[in-house]
């Protein structure tokens, strides 16, 4: 799976072959194929995601499944990412919302919680949160990757933050994010 999605020249697709491309696999997985947009190493994610145009990364944020997917497969990863000798001792609840979403108000929502040194992320874990952070799906998948500094989002207003700034400031210390090879 790796090796097909880095062999594809994403410069020579359109918005709407790159989704069709990821729809594809994607129905492969779902029909137990044996190839499955989950079976992408998290480099080869980080990859897909720094060799996509923004165009192509709108129409995949547009698609709800494929959104959802990506969504998902971030928030699953976030664990293996987790550096717990950096947050020894955080405690903190993040609500994420993302624009666009299939949610009753528009939004996609998962929730990341820091305690104890562990992180836990899931669509709803039924937390109280500290802080809720407010972004785009297409850009939160260019942050998570690694293609995109999370401050600069910030300032420019592409990330918004709701409650305490202090964890959404130090969230990204936590993790080593992946970055673009």
């Amino acid at each position: 799976m790796d090796a097909l999605a880095r062999r594809l020249d994403l410069a020579k697709l359109s918005a709407d072959q790159f989704v069709r491309v990821l729809e594809t696999l994607h129905m492969l997985g779902t029909a137990e194929a044996g190839v499955e947009l989950r079976g992408l190493s998290t480099e080869t994610l980080v990859y897909v995601v720094a060799k996509a145009s923004k165009e192509q990364l709108r129409a995949l944020a547009a698609h709800p499944e494929l959104r959802r997917v990506f969504l998902e497969e971030i928030f699953r990863r976030m664990s293996d990412h987790f550096l717990p000798e950096k947050a020894r001792y955080a405690t903190c609840v993040v609500n994420w919302r993302f624009t666009g979403g299939d949610g009753d108000d528009g939004f996609d929502r998962f929730q990341t919680v820091i305690e104890g040194g562990l992180c836990v992320s899931g669509v709803d874990l039924g937390r109280d949160p500290d802080t809720t952070i407010t972004v785009a799906a297409e850009d939160f998948f260019r942050i998570a990757t690694g293609n995109a500094a999370v401050a600069t989002m910030f300032v420019t207003g592409k990330v918004k933050v709701k409650g305490e700034y202090a964890p959404a400031v130090r969230l990204s210390s936590y993790f080593d994010i992946p970055k673009p090879a």
